[in-house]
């Protein structure tokens, strides 16, 4: 048990099962930030995110600003001092004044072997570009979108067949492991950031309606 006082921010399911080895580690997640609730589904019924969901169900407190850079919000994080920040698909960038707060960081687990498929939607850009391998990485984050230095990678194979849900099941819980180990390792020392060769990134952006598109002249 590491007893480390941290701070999480994620939204979706994918973040869920990183929060949970947070708690089940003895950490002590103080807060967890997510996105605001929305409309969703067909009825447009205003429903909370996965991650805040789990956190009420452990008593964690829950912030949703909607900008983290407002001044009243950075202030509330200076004061739960925490020692680390974990960031998982949260779904806004963070100012300086933000990654600055914390002892150890604020650490990423992104879904690509970075600096491949930096941004919103590696694991739908992984598919989509028939890659046979892909993996997680944890980084210390920077003002960068996904360029912070590396602290550990783990790959995993792609199979023909595989799709989204089967993939981002697999992604989310190996990103979880992958951060426990991180964490560990970030505290004993034996873990040395390493910066990233932007000359081999590329971007996964965030999916656009027109990339459903269908075209029927194709085999």
């Amino acid at each position: 048990m590491s007893g480390l006082r941290v701070i999480f921010m994620g939204t979706p399911e994918f973040a869920c099962p990183t929060l949970q080895k947070l708690i089940n580690r003895g950490d002590q997640v103080m807060a967890v930030v997510t996105q605001p609730d929305r409309p969703k589904g067909r009825g447009q019924r205003v429903v909370p995110t996965p991650v805040k969901e789990l956190a009420i169900r452990h008593a964690i407190p829950v912030y949703q600003p909607v900008k983290v850079r407002d001044p009243d919000f950075i202030e509330l994080l200076h004061k739960l001092t925490p020692d680390v920040i974990v960031v998982v698909a949260f779904g806004q960038i963070l100012p300086k004044t933000l990654l600055d707060i914390p002892s150890l960081g604020c650490i990423n687990v992104h879904a690509s072997l970075l600096p491949r498929y930096r941004g919103a939607a590696p694991l739908n850009w992984c598919i989509i570009n028939g890659e046979h391998e892909t993996g997680v990485t944890t980084m210390l984050m920077d003002v960068g979108l996904d360029t912070g230095p590396m602290l550990l990678r783990q790959s995993t194979p792609v199979d023909e067949n595989e799709d989204i849900v089967s993939l981002h099941d697999r992604m989310s819980a190996m990103g979880a492991e992958l951060l426990s180990e991180s964490l560990d390792g970030l505290t004993a020392g034996t873990i040395v950031p390493q910066g990233q060769d932007d000359s081999r990134s590329c971007y996964a952006p965030m999916l656009k309606k027109e990339d459903g598109r269908i075209d029927w002249n194709r085999d």
